[in-house]
């Protein structure tokens, strides 16, 4: 079993910028595919970033260039750094891992059933 909890949530203006943290706890040793995923009120929940045991990433085209993934194994802790941020990025922000997605090219496919590992979810709000 694995706990993930997110932090690092909150309101930003357009253009700024915003760390999202997600503490890994319980059976770490395994080692997952860890994702950040969101949704916005209305909308499905999509996956933005994913990074694999690898240290691979892959992200969604929207946000591409503007975010990035990454994690210290260390200290158990998966990061999503947010740069020009857009109104657009608002959202509940989760963190999610995968025991079945192997590598992060594989996770721009895969589905959310995928991953049977979640947050409870951060806010982020974009104003402008």
């Amino acid at each position: 079993q694995v706990q993930l909890a997110e932090s690092g949530g909150g309101s930003v203006q357009a253009g700024g910028t915003l760390t999202l943290s997600c503490a890994v706890s319980g059976n770490t040793n395994r080692g997952y595919l860890m994702a950040w995923f969101r949704q916005a009120p209305g909308k499905e929940r999509e996956g933005v970033a994913y990074i694999d045991k690898k240290d691979a990433t892959t992200y969604e085209d929207s946000v591409k260039g503007r975010f990035t993934i990454s994690k210290d194994t260390a200290k158990n802790l998966v990061y999503l750094h947010m740069n020009n941020l857009k109104l657009d990025d608002t959202a509940m922000y989760y963190c999610a891992a995968s025991d079945f997605v192997l590598t992060a090219m594989q996770a721009l496919d895969a589905p959310d059933r995928a991953y049977n590992y979640w947050g409870r979810g951060v806010q982020v709000t974009v104003s402008s």
